[in-house]
């Protein structure tokens, strides 16, 4: 059998009707994540003559990778894109054919996040700054019009005038590091998030260690953050040494001297003052 998971509300609720062609395929057994009893039933029964695949974003990966639990599945599973984000699909994307890419070897031995007593794994990243703030901003002009939202607008505006850059410190494997101001700090499984910043060029999620990169922004102003800002798309920042900070480890701990939105894989956790990552 092959089944067929996606997520209605992906892709800015248009990942529906990417799989209608499936719906009268006898061939497949469709489920809409969002129903829990019957998508968590999948893999209850899944053995190694079927096959999932799963239409969605990096949310619905996200969603996907915490319902199996670092566990191996029987079957092959494949991820057809269909988010507004992708970037788990801009960093894997030379192993798949199209848009379909066979992902059992990066869905176990992933990293896990502690947010207030509570553990949840992530696939591409987690931070702190002007990420989570696009992200909370994003959310709620969501909830006021069906349009696209535009982070990067949000992000430049947050940049300019509206977000406030806070003190910090980030301890990777035990060492510790004080900074005045952090504009990002993401702890990263891949290279990508926030719809395309190449923030952890560097970064390999299958190096066999298991270690995640610490990436932080911090000390400069306004300005400067702004000019640098677009290089980190194309992973051109690691040059700017004064105010780029990059450690690798398996034990991570960053904490902010105020409330911040923080975001994992592009969902937004408002209110935190610390993320504890271990790889």
């Amino acid at each position: 059998m092959k089944y067929l998971l996606y997520n209605p509300l992906s892709q800015n609720g248009s990942c529906e009707s990417k799989i209608k062609p499936f719906l009268e395929n006898n061939e497949y057994c469709v489920v809409n994540v969002l129903e829990k009893e019957e998508y968590e039933k999948v893999f209850n029964i899944v053995t190694s003559d079927d096959e999932i695949y799963l239409y969605g974003g990096d949310g619905t990966l996200n969603f996907f990778v915490n319902s199996v639990n670092n566990k191996e599945l029987p079957c092959k599973v494949y991820f057809n894109t269909s988010g507004t984000g992708n970037d788990f699909y801009r960093d894997v994307a030379k192993d798949g054919d199209g848009e379909l890419i066979e992902i059992n070897k990066y869905i176990t031995n992933l990293p896990k996040v502690i947010i207030n007593g509570e553990e949840r794994l992530f696939i591409n990243g987690v931070g702190f700054g002007i990420d989570g703030y696009c992200c909370e901003v994003g959310d709620e002009l969501q909830k006021k019009s069906t349009k696209p939202v535009n982070y990067g607008a949000i992000a430049v505006k947050g940049l300019l005038f509206d977000y406030k850059a806070c003190g910090g410190t980030v301890t990777v494997d035990g060492v510790s590091k004080r900074y005045k101001r952090i504009w990002i700090c993401p702890t990263m499984k891949g290279c990508f998030y926030g719809g395309g910043i190449n923030v952890t060029p560097n970064q390999n999620r299958l190096d066999p260690s298991g270690v995640v990169s610490t990436a932080v922004f911090h000390s400069s102003g306004r300005i400067k953050t702004l000019l640098i800002f677009p290089k980190l798309f194309k992973g051109a920042h690691l040059g700017h040494t004064d105010v780029f900070d990059i450690f690798t480890g398996k034990h991570v701990i960053v904490e902010f001297d105020k409330p911040q939105a923080l975001q994992i894989d592009g969902e937004t956790v408002r209110n935190v003052t610390k993320y504890e990552v271990i790889a």
